[in-house]
């Protein structure tokens, strides 16, 4: 569905104000209440905005430092001593951009309100959350100070294990949650859009 500029603005914004409040969030409170949306936004971002990833990816990329900045400074730490914060910390680039070529890849092949548009999200989601994740926890495991020595594949491969399954989770409730808004807006769009030509 083609929208107009006025519209991915609105979506950008609503995405990032989702991001930045639960990103917020999870700095203080681990997985609490609101888990952090960001995978889920990247994906969604991509699927809603393809097209304006030169400057909506960018954007949603500072606000992820700059969320992370304020919170970590916020409780008087410095940011680049901060358990996090290593240089695989800009590996997030990568992982964040995984999600969103899945989203917009999803955007370019789904065929509307079909099943089959259903399998292909299922797919997208499953093959850019997993690399998502194998590049954050990846370049977290081998290039963080905070991992202790030594480190093995056996030791990794056990930590994703420990790991994977609730970022897959958090990031498919997310996901989930804006499928559910893409039906209700698109069948309220053509709701609208009938009533009109009937006039």
């Amino acid at each position: 569905m083609a929208m107009t500029r006025t519209q991915r603005l609105g979506i950008f914004l609503a995405l990032a104000l989702v991001m930045g409040m639960t990103r917020g969030a999870v700095h203080i409170h681990h997985f609490e209440a609101f888990p952090d949306a960001s995978w889920g936004v990247f994906f969604l971002a991509g699927f809603w905005l393809r097209g304006a990833g030169r400057w909506a990816f960018p954007l949603l990329m500072a606000e992820a430092v700059l969320v992370d900045y304020l919170v970590i400074t916020g409780q008087g730490l410095d940011f680049w001593s901060h358990y996090c914060v290593s240089p695989a910390y800009w590996f997030l680039v990568a992982a964040y951009g995984a999600l969103w070529l899945g989203g917009s890849w999803l955007a370019r092949r789904q065929a509307g309100l079909k099943l089959s548009t259903a399998g292909l999200a299922v797919a997208a989601l499953l093959v850019s959350e997993a690399a998502c994740f194998v590049v954050s926890n990846g370049s977290f495991y081998w290039l963080s100070d905070s991992v202790p020595a030594p480190r093995s594949m056996a030791a990794w491969f056990e930590n994703m294990g420990d790991w994977y399954l609730p970022f897959l989770q958090v990031t498919a409730l997310y996901v989930g949650l804006g499928a559910v808004v893409h039906v209700l807006a698109t069948q309220l769009t053509r709701a609208l859009t009938h009533e009109g030509q009937a006039h």
